[in-house]
Protein backbone atom coordinates (compact mmCIF):
# COMPACT_ATOMS: atom_id res chain seq x y z
CA UNK A 1 0.00 0.00 0.00
CA UNK A 2 0.94 3.40 -0.77
CA UNK A 3 2.52 3.92 3.08
CA UNK A 4 4.42 0.86 2.67
CA UNK A 5 7.76 2.76 2.07
CA UNK A 6 10.67 0.70 3.20
CA UNK A 7 13.56 0.61 3.15
CA UNK A 8 12.90 4.65 3.07
CA UNK A 9 11.87 6.06 6.57
CA UNK A 10 8.77 7.89 7.28
CA UNK A 11 8.28 9.34 11.06
CA UNK A 12 5.70 11.77 11.92
CA UNK A 13 7.16 12.40 15.02
CA UNK A 14 6.78 16.05 16.22
CA UNK A 15 10.01 18.00 16.59
CA UNK A 16 9.68 20.84 18.86
CA UNK A 17 11.12 23.80 18.10
CA UNK A 18 12.60 22.88 14.33
CA UNK A 19 14.43 25.33 12.93
CA UNK A 20 14.60 24.82 9.14
CA UNK A 21 18.14 24.47 7.62
CA UNK A 22 19.52 24.28 3.73
CA UNK A 23 19.31 21.04 3.36
CA UNK A 24 15.92 20.49 4.74
CA UNK A 25 12.93 19.56 2.49
CA UNK A 26 10.25 21.96 1.74
CA UNK A 27 6.45 21.45 0.93
CA UNK A 28 4.33 24.51 -1.18
CA UNK A 29 1.24 24.42 -2.49
CA UNK A 30 -0.65 26.18 -4.80
CA UNK A 31 -4.57 24.84 -4.03
CA UNK A 32 -4.11 21.25 -4.40
CA UNK A 33 -0.69 21.42 -6.66
CA UNK A 34 2.77 20.49 -5.39
CA UNK A 35 6.27 22.00 -6.07
CA UNK A 36 8.70 19.61 -7.14
CA UNK A 37 12.15 19.29 -8.88
CA UNK A 38 11.77 17.02 -12.13
CA UNK A 39 14.31 15.48 -14.28
CA UNK A 40 13.12 13.07 -16.65
CA UNK A 41 10.40 10.92 -15.21
CA UNK A 42 12.71 11.20 -11.82
CA UNK A 43 10.94 13.93 -9.16
CA UNK A 44 12.53 15.31 -6.02
CA UNK A 45 11.32 17.81 -3.20
CA UNK A 46 13.11 20.68 -3.29
CA UNK A 47 15.30 21.39 -0.24
CA UNK A 48 15.16 25.38 1.27
CA UNK A 49 18.89 25.91 -0.45
CA UNK A 50 16.88 26.20 -3.72
CA UNK A 51 14.71 29.01 -2.72
CA UNK A 52 17.78 31.44 -4.08
CA UNK A 53 18.37 32.68 -0.16
CA UNK A 54 14.74 33.13 0.79
CA UNK A 55 13.86 31.71 4.15
CA UNK A 56 9.72 31.63 4.11
CA UNK A 57 7.46 31.51 6.80
CA UNK A 58 7.23 27.99 7.52
CA UNK A 59 5.85 24.79 9.76
CA UNK A 60 7.46 21.29 10.60
CA UNK A 61 6.22 18.62 9.38
CA UNK A 62 7.60 15.48 9.68
CA UNK A 63 10.89 13.81 9.09
CA UNK A 64 11.54 11.89 5.28
CA UNK A 65 14.66 9.27 5.60
CA UNK A 66 15.94 11.65 9.03
CA UNK A 67 15.81 15.03 6.82
CA UNK A 68 13.09 17.27 8.45
CA UNK A 69 10.25 18.57 6.30
CA UNK A 70 8.43 21.65 6.54
CA UNK A 71 5.52 23.33 5.11
CA UNK A 72 6.06 27.10 3.55
CA UNK A 73 3.32 29.74 2.74
CA UNK A 74 4.97 31.04 0.21
CA UNK A 75 7.85 30.69 -2.02
CA UNK A 76 10.13 33.32 -4.70
CA UNK A 77 10.16 32.62 -8.28
CA UNK A 78 12.45 30.00 -9.21
CA UNK A 79 14.62 29.49 -11.72
CA UNK A 80 15.48 26.85 -13.94
CA UNK A 81 12.51 24.53 -16.09
CA UNK A 82 13.55 21.79 -13.21
CA UNK A 83 11.23 23.22 -11.06
CA UNK A 84 7.10 22.92 -11.93
CA UNK A 85 3.96 21.87 -9.83
CA UNK A 86 2.24 19.18 -10.02
CA UNK A 87 -1.07 18.17 -9.67
CA UNK A 88 -1.31 15.87 -6.35
CA UNK A 89 -2.71 12.86 -7.94
CA UNK A 90 0.74 12.41 -9.03
CA UNK A 91 0.65 10.03 -6.28
CA UNK A 92 -0.63 7.51 -8.23
CA UNK A 93 1.90 7.13 -10.54
CA UNK A 94 5.09 8.11 -9.53
CA UNK A 95 7.63 5.76 -9.13
CA UNK A 96 9.00 6.85 -5.82
CA UNK A 97 6.26 6.23 -3.52
CA UNK A 98 8.29 7.44 -0.78
CA UNK A 99 8.01 10.94 -2.48
CA UNK A 100 4.08 10.27 -3.20
CA UNK A 101 3.32 9.29 0.58
CA UNK A 102 5.37 12.22 1.82
CA UNK A 103 3.26 15.01 -0.60
CA UNK A 104 -0.46 13.42 0.60
CA UNK A 105 0.73 13.49 4.13
CA UNK A 106 1.80 17.44 3.47
CA UNK A 107 -1.25 18.20 1.95
CA UNK A 108 -3.46 16.48 4.97
CA UNK A 109 -1.62 18.81 7.53
CA UNK A 110 -1.66 21.83 4.89
CA UNK A 111 -5.18 21.38 4.50
CA UNK A 112 -5.62 21.08 8.55
CA UNK A 113 -3.73 24.21 9.44
CA UNK A 114 -5.54 26.04 6.65
CA UNK A 115 -9.04 25.00 7.88
CA UNK A 116 -8.26 26.31 11.62
CA UNK A 117 -6.98 29.40 11.21
CA UNK A 118 -9.86 30.67 13.41
CA UNK A 119 -11.34 29.17 16.66
CA UNK A 120 -14.46 27.44 15.81
CA UNK A 121 -15.69 28.03 19.19
CA UNK A 122 -15.35 32.00 19.89
CA UNK A 123 -13.76 33.05 16.24
CA UNK A 124 -10.84 34.49 17.16
CA UNK A 125 -7.74 34.19 15.26
CA UNK A 126 -5.75 30.84 16.57
CA UNK A 127 -1.97 30.29 16.61
CA UNK A 128 0.29 26.85 16.25
CA UNK A 129 1.59 25.77 19.46
CA UNK A 130 5.00 25.30 19.57
CA UNK A 131 5.68 21.97 21.58
CA UNK A 132 3.15 19.39 19.91
CA UNK A 133 1.70 19.65 16.53
CA UNK A 134 -1.65 21.48 17.38
CA UNK A 135 -3.73 24.93 17.11
CA UNK A 136 -4.65 26.48 20.05
CA UNK A 137 -6.60 29.82 20.80
CA UNK A 138 -5.69 32.11 23.51
CA UNK A 139 -9.10 33.64 24.15
CA UNK A 140 -11.21 30.30 24.80
CA UNK A 141 -8.11 27.82 25.15
CA UNK A 142 -9.74 25.85 23.18
CA UNK A 143 -6.98 23.18 21.23
CA UNK A 144 -7.23 21.87 18.14
CA UNK A 145 -5.82 18.20 17.12
CA UNK A 146 -5.89 16.83 13.71
CA UNK A 147 -8.81 15.06 13.15
CA UNK A 148 -8.96 11.59 11.79
CA UNK A 149 -12.41 10.12 10.90
CA UNK A 150 -12.41 5.79 11.10
CA UNK A 151 -14.17 4.07 7.54
CA UNK A 152 -14.45 0.60 7.30
CA UNK A 153 -14.17 -1.29 3.76
CA UNK A 154 -15.05 -4.57 3.80
CA UNK A 155 -13.90 -7.69 1.34
CA UNK A 156 -17.42 -9.46 1.21
CA UNK A 157 -17.38 -13.22 0.05
CA UNK A 158 -19.41 -16.03 -0.71
CA UNK A 159 -17.16 -18.92 -1.52
CA UNK A 160 -15.28 -18.48 -4.25
CA UNK A 161 -17.33 -15.16 -4.79
CA UNK A 162 -16.71 -11.30 -3.61
CA UNK A 163 -19.14 -8.61 -3.60
CA UNK A 164 -17.78 -5.70 -5.55
CA UNK A 165 -20.05 -2.49 -6.50
CA UNK A 166 -19.32 0.81 -8.84
CA UNK A 167 -19.82 4.15 -7.32
CA UNK A 168 -22.08 6.79 -8.82
CA UNK A 169 -19.11 8.91 -9.28
CA UNK A 170 -16.60 5.87 -10.64
CA UNK A 171 -15.41 5.53 -14.45
CA UNK A 172 -17.02 2.78 -16.30
CA UNK A 173 -16.41 -0.92 -15.62
CA UNK A 174 -14.56 0.46 -12.33
CA UNK A 175 -15.40 -1.71 -9.30
CA UNK A 176 -14.24 -1.09 -5.57
CA UNK A 177 -15.10 -2.87 -2.03
CA UNK A 178 -18.31 -1.36 0.04
CA UNK A 179 -16.87 1.21 2.14
CA UNK A 180 -18.47 4.02 4.78
CA UNK A 181 -17.66 6.13 7.90
CA UNK A 182 -18.14 5.02 11.06
CA UNK A 183 -21.37 6.95 13.02
CA UNK A 184 -21.52 8.34 16.58
CA UNK A 185 -21.89 5.53 19.02
CA UNK A 186 -21.24 2.99 16.78
CA UNK A 187 -18.59 0.32 16.79
CA UNK A 188 -16.95 -0.90 13.50
CA UNK A 189 -18.29 -4.03 13.19
CA UNK A 190 -21.55 -2.38 13.18
CA UNK A 191 -20.87 -0.17 10.97
CA UNK A 192 -19.54 -2.70 8.67
CA UNK A 193 -22.66 -4.34 8.73
CA UNK A 194 -25.01 -1.17 8.86
CA UNK A 195 -23.26 0.14 4.72
CA UNK A 196 -23.18 -3.08 3.15
CA UNK A 197 -26.83 -3.28 4.23
CA UNK A 198 -27.52 0.50 3.19
CA UNK A 199 -25.27 0.25 0.15
CA UNK A 200 -26.07 -2.99 -1.45
CA UNK A 201 -29.11 -4.54 0.15
CA UNK A 202 -26.84 -7.44 1.80
CA UNK A 203 -26.91 -9.12 5.53
CA UNK A 204 -23.51 -9.84 6.65
CA UNK A 205 -21.82 -12.40 9.35
CA UNK A 206 -18.30 -13.61 10.47
CA UNK A 207 -17.18 -10.16 10.76
CA UNK A 208 -13.53 -9.91 10.87
CA UNK A 209 -10.30 -7.43 10.29
CA UNK A 210 -7.84 -7.44 8.31
CA UNK A 211 -5.58 -4.16 8.30
CA UNK A 212 -5.91 -0.31 8.50
CA UNK A 213 -4.84 2.04 5.92
CA UNK A 214 -4.39 5.93 6.54
CA UNK A 215 -5.88 8.18 4.01
CA UNK A 216 -4.62 11.45 4.39
CA UNK A 217 -6.77 12.88 1.11
CA UNK A 218 -10.05 12.07 3.39
CA UNK A 219 -8.08 12.39 6.40
CA UNK A 220 -9.32 8.90 7.08
CA UNK A 221 -7.89 5.58 8.74
CA UNK A 222 -9.33 2.93 6.66
CA UNK A 223 -10.32 -0.11 8.44
CA UNK A 224 -10.21 -3.01 6.44
CA UNK A 225 -12.53 -5.92 7.34
CA UNK A 226 -13.68 -9.29 6.07
CA UNK A 227 -17.37 -10.52 5.77
CA UNK A 228 -19.69 -13.32 4.69
CA UNK A 229 -23.12 -13.14 2.79
CA UNK A 230 -24.84 -15.79 1.14
CA UNK A 231 -25.10 -15.30 -2.22
CA UNK A 232 -29.14 -16.00 -2.66
CA UNK A 233 -30.01 -12.46 -0.63
CA UNK A 234 -30.90 -10.22 -3.45
CA UNK A 235 -28.46 -7.44 -4.53
CA UNK A 236 -30.01 -3.85 -3.93
CA UNK A 237 -28.08 -0.53 -4.63
CA UNK A 238 -28.34 2.83 -3.07
CA UNK A 239 -28.75 4.72 -6.48
CA UNK A 240 -27.36 7.88 -4.36
CA UNK A 241 -24.09 6.28 -3.52
CA UNK A 242 -23.88 3.00 -5.97
CA UNK A 243 -24.30 2.52 -9.74
CA UNK A 244 -23.82 -0.77 -9.93
CA UNK A 245 -23.01 -4.22 -7.34
CA UNK A 246 -22.54 -8.01 -8.45
CA UNK A 247 -20.47 -10.80 -7.59
CA UNK A 248 -17.42 -11.65 -9.25
CA UNK A 249 -15.33 -14.86 -9.56
CA UNK A 250 -11.49 -14.59 -9.00
CA UNK A 251 -10.94 -15.42 -13.12
CA UNK A 252 -13.74 -12.61 -14.01
CA UNK A 253 -13.11 -9.15 -12.22
CA UNK A 254 -13.67 -6.07 -13.40
CA UNK A 255 -11.37 -3.16 -13.13
CA UNK A 256 -10.39 -2.22 -9.83
CA UNK A 257 -7.75 -0.15 -7.51
CA UNK A 258 -3.83 -0.77 -7.85
CA UNK A 259 -2.41 -2.06 -4.48
CA UNK A 260 -1.70 1.58 -3.14
CA UNK A 261 -5.17 1.50 -1.58
CA UNK A 262 -5.98 -1.43 1.17
CA UNK A 263 -9.00 -2.10 -1.63
CA UNK A 264 -6.94 -2.96 -3.97
CA UNK A 265 -5.02 -4.89 -1.89
CA UNK A 266 -7.66 -7.08 -1.05
CA UNK A 267 -8.61 -7.83 -3.89
CA UNK A 268 -5.66 -8.55 -5.54
CA UNK A 269 -5.78 -11.01 -2.53
CA UNK A 270 -8.87 -12.54 -3.20
CA UNK A 271 -7.41 -13.03 -6.91
CA UNK A 272 -4.75 -15.21 -5.89
CA UNK A 273 -6.86 -17.56 -3.41
CA UNK A 274 -5.22 -15.53 -0.58
CA UNK A 275 -8.33 -13.77 1.01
Amino acid sequence: MIQDIYPHQFSNKFINSAEIKGNDYVFHFKESNLLLKQTGSEFEIPCLKDLNGAKPKNIFLFTLNNINCFLIWDCPPLDGPIFNYQEINFFRTIPQKEIAWASIVAIQLKNWYEQNRFCGKCGTKTIVKEDERAITCNDCHTTVYPKISPAIIVAILCKNKILLASGVNFRSNFYSLVAGYADIGESLEDTVAREVKEEVGLDVRNIRYYKSQPWPFSGSMMIGYIAEADDTQPVRIDPKEISDAAWFTRDNLPNYPTTISIAGEMIGKFKKGEL
